[in-house]
Formats: structure tokens, sequence, C-alpha cells
């Protein structure tokens, strides 16, 4: 069985080489709609695949992580990203470009993350990450599956390569969670929320 839960979040950045100018040329933004599909062939304890309310927490804080901020490419211009830095409280910057793509490549890594380090507390079996699709604007999205995620001819994509603000991090609720799946430790979800 298949679910999906909606996130959103509005971010700005620059996609470096694209063929649009405006688009690569020209720091602009979108609100973003990103749809996280999970599957399993079980439901747990309450007949679900999981629980939509786990979901409002490492998952959402990571990808709400993007809200009013600024993504920049680590390849980029050094000099644009420093100043960026300087003057966005809110940014990340990722190893690759941050085209819609890239984006449902790069969330569903995390994504992916999450779910391998947390342990379930309510009967969840074999919960998988089926994909990411990230809405860019009302009429175009991007779809990452797994092969995408990691794939290296779409360009590598490590998680340690991926970096958020102080600020960023500190509106977590748990301001470690970072370190956390970067070190694969458990994430419990709580039998009750």
């Amino acid at each position: 069985m298949l679910i999906r839960k909606l996130f959103k979040f509005e971010n700005a950045h620059i996609v470096r080489d694209c063929t649009t100018r405006r688009c690569s040329e020209n720091i602009h933004g979108h609100s973003y709609k990103i749809e996280v599909l999970l599957e399993s062939n079980y439901l747990d304890d309450g007949q679900m695949v999981y629980d939509f309310g786990l979901t409002k927490r490492t998952i959402k804080d990571l990808i709400d992580s993007f809200d009013h901020a600024i993504t920049l490419w680590s390849r980029d211009d050094t000099k644009y990203r420093e100043a960026m830095k300087t003057y966005s409280n809110r940014w990340i910057e990722l190893p690759v470009s941050p085209s819609a793509e890239q984006f449902s490549r790069v969330i569903y890594l995390i994504v992916e993350r999450v779910l391998a380090c947390t342990h379930m507390q309510n009967g969840e079996r074999e919960v998988t990450l089926h994909s990411i699709i990230v809405h860019e604007t009302e009429t175009g999205y991007a779809q990452g599956f797994h092969a995408d995620a990691h794939s290296e001819l779409m360009g590598k994509i490590a998680l340690e390569d991926i970096v958020f603000s102080a600020q960023v991090q500190s509106e977590w609720s748990d301001v470690l969670v970072w370190e956390k799946l970067l070190s694969k430790q458990s994430i419990i979800n709580p039998k009750k929320v």
C-alpha cells in the first residue's frame, strides 16, 4: 500500500548553467510542494502503513529547513555563497545544484535516512520510501526514486556534504538530529504522540 504526505515551503535559489537566463543568472523563489510517498505491504497496530502524525516530527523539521531559506550549490562562486550566508541566516548548502530534480534526490536521501534510523514502536513493518515528488510550480514537478537518489551519474550526494545554517538547526525539535542521522543513531518513534 502507498501513502502520501504533502509538505510545503518557500525557497530561493539560482540554478546555474540551465538554459533559461532568468533562472541561471538571478536569485528567484518558488512555492514548493513536496510529496513524500511511503509504502509497505503491512499495517501497524493502528491499521496504518505509517501514522501521518509521525511525519510531523523529524521528516517535517528537515523539510521545513528549506522554508524561507536560500539554497546554495557548494560549487557556485565563493563570493556569492559568502554574501548569501552573510545576509541570510537561513540557508542550506548542497553538493548539487538546487534544481527540482536535485531537490527530489536530496530530500529522498534525507527521508530514507530518517526511516532507516527510526526505531518503530507501533508494529510498523517494512516501511520504505517509494519516491519524492517536488512541485516547483503548479505545472511542473520532478519525481525521484531510489535509483535516482543514489545515482552517481546525476551527481554524487553525500549527506555529510549537506550543510544547514545555525539558525535552521536551532529551529529543529531536536537540535542534534542531523548529527544523529549522519552517525546513523537510532531515532525512537514514541508509542503515543
